[in-house]
């Protein structure tokens, strides 16, 4: 007997040897960590290291009180290190209140969780935003790059002086891209469209404490629509970024950027200039065939600030200054259909945005809507041909910001003028794209269908965000269960247990050793960022310098072909960004909603 007992010892050490030291367990449970609104889909998921015979998930109140069991249903699909995943949809719990799941006759149990509203998010968004300003910071009540810049490929001579300060820093870096602000403005706009009564007043337009007479998140509109402004300068000059990736010198706070551009450190910054043509000062070059991705784009955006905030007295003379412009940006735009992208220096990565005609078919839409000017309206279905569902949605993968914004606000904005045929027309580009990542999903132990390139999370909030636009512009609740999935993904449910957002929700698991100069260099924790996300462990492999600052905390949650840390070294899954953030605008407007 003895000699059995032994044996029995040897071999259940053996088989717990993989799981020693690394506190997995061989079953866990993930849900929403903040939770579901009352009628949205609800789904809990089960990850085991072996097969269940009783895969029951037993739902409980606050108290501890059972409420309901749930049979879950076996997926088809599996991700490392897991070898087992089951499903429990529970969408008939619509009672508000406090739960959390155990596995029946098991020793799993899931974070708790709420049914209800969700907290006014946005606002933190709007928040994280504010602290990526540049010119002058709120956050640290300090001015930075006052300096920016001089001009480059311009219609001036090279280092002319030109003022190009203001705007947002991009990400943890402080290089400044008409790219991604335009989006950033647009959404911001957007959202307070959607609801303007979820959107607090308290901060001025420094963004210091106190009311100013225009919700928060039109300051920080507004902050955004200056800096466009700035960068068209007169009716045929548009330029796209300000610094490039010398930039890349460490962690430093604003005012205290050590870059040297030539010029010494902390001094002037290149501004380049929108010729619609390759670019670059070193050996890495951009790829560009013209410029109405970024005209386009920011006539749209500038149109929209136009219709926002033409409603508020003290800033009518602002509001026709960015119709004006819009209308001056669209013309540069149709005189050079094409893309132009971001500059690098001495890296290859860059912004290779390579799609224009959605950029075009916004600007379009909104300056009809402005002007019912048909002429507008017909460009508008011509680009809207043009561009038809190509998406990244289409595609297996995409470069770093290919067919760059994820969601064709073209579309929704001729939705919302056009007629009946148009809507017929954009609500089917806007489904096929949606059919595509469905699709996808199936084959997904978490419901998820996005990509995992770099940015990946970026993407899982276009998706959402598209299948709530779907559904306002059609009434269908199908892509419903899709959205839910990709927004609890971002909030957990996902291998590592973990949001994809600083500090939200709260009492969670959230990304805190970010790549940012904030929390590296004054460990300041700051609300509302989306982090890059996961890669695919491919991708992660190739990316240049990442080697992690100290052991990873998810080693036995990782799968073997995604990847991601939170570790402030590893830059491509673990930096907030800020166009990013302002992807989960609209979504979190449409989840607030009481």
């Amino acid at each position: 007997m003895n000699f059995v007992k032994n044996n029995l010892t040897l071999i259940f050490f053996w088989l717990m040897l993989p799981f020693a030291g690394t506190g997995q367990q061989s079953t866990e449970i993930r849900i929403n960590l903040q939770g579901y609104r009352a009628e949205m889909p609800k789904t809990a998921r089960i990850m085991s290291h072996k097969k269940l015979r009783n895969h029951t998930l037993v739902l409980k109140n606050k108290d501890g009180q059972t409420v309901k069991a749930f049979r879950a249903q076996k997926e088809k699909t599996n991700w490392h290190p897991f070898s087992h995943y089951y499903s429990v949809d529970f969408s008939e719990l619509t009672q508000p209140g406090d739960y959390y799941f155990e596995v029946k006759n098991g020793n799993a149990k899931s974070h708790s969780f709420t049914v209800g509203a969700y907290p006014k998010w946005q606002e933190d968004i709007v928040d994280f935003i504010r602290t990526q300003r540049c010119g002058y910071n709120p956050h640290i009540k300090a001015f930075c790059h006052q300096n920016d810049g001089l001009s480059f490929f311009g219609k001036r001579p090279d280092s002319t002086r030109i003022d190009a300060t203001g705007g947002w820093h991009d990400a943890g870096d402080q290089l400044k891209y008409l790219i991604t602000s335009s989006n950033t403005t647009a959404r911001l706009l957007m959202a307070y469209q959607m609801a303007p009564d979820r959107f607090r007043d308290e901060v001025d337009a420094r963004g210091h404490k106190g009311p100013n007479g225009l919700p928060d998140v039109l300051d920080e509109a507004k902050w955004g629509l200056e800096w466009i402004l700035k960068m068209h300068p007169s009716a045929d000059e548009l330029y796209h970024q300000v610094a490039d990736d010398r930039d890349h010198r460490g962690f430093k706070l604003p005012p205290e950027d050590n870059a040297d551009y030539g010029w010494g450190a902390n001094s002037f910054r290149p501004v380049y200039f929108a010729t619609g043509q390759p670019q670059g000062l070193s050996k890495y070059k951009s790829k560009a065939t013209g410029i109405a991705n970024l005209a386009g784009r920011s006539a749209a955006t500038l149109a929209l600030g136009h219709q926002v905030l033409r409603g508020f007295p003290q800033h009518l003379v602002f509001a026709e200054q960015c119709k004006e412009a819009a209308i001056e940006l669209y013309q540069m735009g149709q005189k050079q259909e094409g893309y132009q992208q971001g500059n690098s220096f001495g890296a290859p990565y860059r912004y290779e945005e390579n799609t224009w005609a959605d950029d075009m078919e916004w600007a379009a839409a909104k300056l009809y809507e402005l002007t019912k000017e048909e002429q507008y309206l017909e460009d508008t279905r011509r680009y809207a041909k043009t561009i038809g569902a190509w998406s990244w949605m289409e595609r297996d993968t995409a470069s770093h910001y290919e067919m760059y914004p994820y969601v064709n606000m073209g579309h929704y904005a001729l939705w919302k003028v056009g007629n009946e045929e148009d809507k017929k027309q954009t609500v089917a580009y806007f489904e096929q794209n949606l059919e595509n990542i469905q699709a996808r999903a199936q084959n997904n132990p978490y419901g998820v269908g996005h990509l995992f390139i770099w940015c990946s999370n970026n993407l899982a909030a276009a998706v959402a965000t598209q299948a709530m636009l779907y559904e306002e512009m059609t009434g269908s609740k199908k892509y419903r269960p899709l959205m839910q999935h990709h927004v609890d993904w971002l909030l957990g449910t996902n291998p590592w247990n973990s949001s994809m957002i600083t500090e939200i929700p709260a009492n969670a698991d959230t990304p805190v050793d970010v790549h940012m100069p904030f929390w590296r260099i004054n460990q300041d924790k700051i609300k509302g960022g989306l982090v890059d996300g996961p890669l695919w462990a491919t991708v992660h492999t190739d990316m240049i310098g990442i080697q992690l600052s100290k052991p990873d905390e998810f080693a036995h949650l990782q799968p073997k072909h995604v990847k991601y840390h939170d570790d402030w070294a590893d830059y491509s899954t673990n930096e907030p960004t800020l166009d990013g953030s302002a992807e989960l605008l609209m979504l979190f407007t449409f989840l607030s909603n009481d």
